[in-house]
């Protein structure tokens, strides 16, 4: 009768683990960490500043706070549950997205990284980890961008997986060229590289027209321009080859995740193939729009009472901050 008992309690026990363990939703996360680089010169690139003898100073406590900060942001975003997925760019290499992963915070999730060098002459790069209890790695690419002109930009890395056992997901992480030297002279190479995802998106589409897309990254544009809206097609209509940009919605309201000189920009952007918007089955969203993580915590406010995401450095003056983005995330639904 004794084991009996015990027999029973167990099981009892299990089916409520069972019913822990049985997710029906995951949060997937973008964030540009702002210059998440090691301390260490690689003779490859042009990394200097951020080493302990470059003009940043960027000793290894810097760099161990910075890892901790970003740690923490990441962890804050749903204080339910840790990221299934989280993309970033800015991160100089492979190194740095093992060392972020081993943080306190983060260390129980066991992410695995999936993480390619692009050619950027600084030697930053875009990455992605994934909680494999959470997301089945299939396959990766790197994709690289043809601008036609020497200025090599970075390449968009694909993924392909499956979350929860349930549905398929095609992830690109995208970094596109800067606005520095100006909007209207560094379009063309957003539009080349606005034009090379929509060929990889067509590609997977034309096999599938009910497949389920998530584009995430700093495309350093705004939902409205000319590469988002028209080139990669992210108009939010109904039509079946057309994306939704779930970071539209709250740009049309002057919300934004970068901040220069007062003026805010809906810069990093989460966007999305419409099966992940009108299905009935697996994950969707229930919300047509994302999310802004902007805790007073990592936010700077001026003397005049202007605020903007705490930034890590200004120039060569170090502020100990978190990052000049605010990352972005939403939380798919399983039906």
């Amino acid at each position: 009768m004794k084991k009996l008992f015990i027999i029973i309690i167990i099981g009892f026990y299990s089916i409520i683990l069972f019913g822990q363990n049985d997710k029906l939703s995951a949060t997937i996360v973008f964030y540009n960490v702002e210059n998440l680089f090691d301390t260490i010169n690689d003779p490859n690139t042009a990394d200097e500043s951020f080493t302990p003898e470059g003009r940043n100073n960027w000793t290894n406590k810097r760099y161990t706070k910075k890892l901790n900060d970003i740690a923490s942001v990441i962890s804050s975003v749903n204080t339910e549950e840790l990221p299934a997925l989280a993309g970033f760019c800015e991160v100089e290499n492979r190194k740095v997205l093992e060392d972020l992963t081993k943080t306190t915070v983060l260390k129980s999730k066991n992410y695995k990284i999936v993480h390619e060098e692009s050619p950027d002459a600084r030697g930053i790069d875009v990455g992605l980890i994934y909680c494999p209890d959470e997301f089945t790695y299939l396959l990766h690419k790197k994709i690289p961008v043809n601008t036609g002109t020497e200025y090599k930009v970075r390449d968009i890395l694909y993924t392909k997986g499956i979350l929860y056992e349930t549905d398929t997901i095609h992830i690109f992480v995208n970094h596109w060229k800067s606005r520095s030297g100006g909007v209207e002279k560094t379009e063309p190479q957003r539009i080349k590289c606005a034009q090379t995802l929509r060929k990889e998106v067509d590609s997977i589409l034309s096999v599938n027209k009910n497949v389920k897309i998530l584009i995430m990254g700093d495309l350093n544009d705004e939902p409205k321009n000319k590469s988002v809206f028209e080139t990669l097609g992210a108009n939010n209509s109904n039509k079946p080859e057309s994306l939704y940009n779930l970071m539209l919605p709250l740009s049309e309201n002057g919300e934004g995740t970068h901040c220069y000189r007062g003026e805010w920009s809906m810069l990093d952007h989460l966007i999305v193939s419409n099966n992940l918007l009108n299905n009935n089955s697996g994950f969707i969203l229930d919300d047509k729009r994302g999310q802004i993580f902007r805790a007073d915590w990592i936010t700077y406010e001026s003397k005049e009472g202007y605020k903007s995401p705490g930034r890590t450095y200004g120039g060569p003056n170090y502020y100990g901050g978190y990052s000049d983005h605010y990352p972005v995330f939403v939380t798919l639904i399983k039906h």
